[in-house]
């Protein structure tokens, strides 16, 4: 129990030109604007339907591609007309949202010439799931105009928080929190990861038996296995592309260091040694390295080794106590601790490029997107405890309130 103790306060207190992809910003006017239009057959027909004109602006506003009305405007959804009002808008996005919150009909208008240029029927198997309606219209919406893919909307988020002593509960969203179900309960289960892009299972430590253990859950069948055990502390901080290769920080001796586990073969070998404390390893690049926290300098800071070397280099080029690494292709996430609060930097690791993503607050636990446009974290600001998201191309952000408990970690 100690090391989980000292992996915790660690992780809570470490607390040349980058790519186009990464600092394009779309101009306002370059932008495309749009006006929603809700069903007057339907509307406000029940609770959900205020939510979902909600997350539909959300999401438009989130994707980075259009002016979006804030207003709603209703009017029958097979009306061809366009109200004279929104006349000036390049496009009208007409929906019909069921009374069971299980449907959506969509139809996007291009108003100039009054043509219907996508029109889709989306359905769920329950009114809780109602928010991926709004995520799966968007996304294919945008893909349509060929705008960038925001798939990253459609992606579960997976975490584990805090409900008592020694207690927590692993739970699984949407980005927007208005889906959340329970998945885990019972003791103390920490670090949920997922297993593969698909999210179709996932590992979490189980620190409920006589030695910490990791368990793969299967999303479909709710079945787990486990996957290995430790003396002293147990975490799955990443997972090769392919699913192959999990990255494990792990401490038998007392220490603890980072491991790479073969899922197939379950053999295991160690990537760092050090007398101190090596976590949170994350593969980088093309996998044959990683970076990771470390306090061999005497104050937590962030580092890389290529795997099968005991060759270490510094990467972080800002800071002097850093933390919560997280890594995409050759850049790096990490969280910075200055004065009262904790900031969010993006760096290279093949180059001096800083850029400070957060301002304020106590910024923790980045994650990129899978397609690394988009960034997870966690703020905690007042008493707060909130989910936020920087669309790093589009410079668009949302923060979203978590209800209840306090977030041990997180992942998407």
């Amino acid at each position: 129990m100690r090391n989980i103790l000292i992996f915790l306060l660690f992780s809570l207190n470490l607390l040349a030109d980058v790519d186009a992809v990464l600092t394009i910003e779309k101009e306002v006017d370059t932008k495309a604007s749009l006006s929603l239009i809700e069903d007057t057959a339907t509307g406000a027909s029940s609770a959900y339907h205020e939510r979902m004109f909600g997350l539909l602006i959300n999401d438009i506003k989130m994707s980075g591609h259009f002016n979006v009305d804030p207003q709603l405007h209703r009017a029958p959804f097979a009306d061809g007309m366009t109200p004279p009002e929104l006349h000036d808008r390049e496009y009208l996005l007409k929906y019909s949202f069921a009374p069971s919150a299980t449907q959506l009909n969509v139809k996007l208008v291009r108003t100039y010439d009054n043509q219907v240029v996508f029109q889709k029927v989306y359905g769920v198997n329950a009114p809780s799931r109602f928010p991926f309606l709004a995520h799966n219209a968007i996304v294919e919406i945008n893909g349509v105009l060929g705008y960038e893919d925001v798939s990253w909307m459609n992606r579960y988020i997976l975490f584990s928080k805090y409900t008592a002593s020694r207690s927590s509960e692993i739970w699984v969203a949407d980005y927007t929190l208005q889906f959340a179900s329970l998945l885990i309960r019972g003791g103390l289960n920490l670090f949920p990861k997922w297993a593969n892009g698909q999210q179709s299972s996932f590992y979490y430590t189980s620190y409920n038996e006589a030695l910490p253990t990791l368990y793969r859950v299967d999303m479909s069948s709710g079945g787990r296995t486990a996957i290995a055990r430790s003396q002293g502390m147990l975490v799955c901080s990443d997972v090769s592309s392919d699913g192959s290769r999990l990255l494990l920080t792990m401490a038998p001796n007392g220490q603890p260091d980072i491991y790479e586990l073969n899922v197939n073969t379950g053999s295991k070998r160690q990537i760092t040694q050090f007398g101190g404390i090596d976590v949170n390893g994350k593969y980088i690049g093309d996998e044959s390295r990683i970076v990771f926290v470390s306090d061999r300098m005497g104050r937590p800071n962030i580092y890389s080794q290529p795997i099968g070397s005991s060759l270490v280099s510094k990467v972080a080029r800002y800071g002097a106590n850093n933390s919560s690494c997280e890594a995409f292709d050759k850049y790096i996430l990490y969280s910075v601790r200055e004065g009262g609060a904790s900031n969010i930097y993006l760096g290279s690791i093949d180059s001096s490029y800083i850029r400070p993503l957060t301002s304020n607050g106590s910024n923790q636990f980045p994650r990129f997107s899978t397609d690394g446009r988009v960034i997870l974290y966690v703020k905690q600001n007042r008493g707060n405890n909130n989910i936020g998201y920087m669309n790093l191309a589009t410079k668009q952000s949302a923060l979203y309130p978590m209800v209840g408990g306090d977030i041990q970690s997180i992942d998407w």
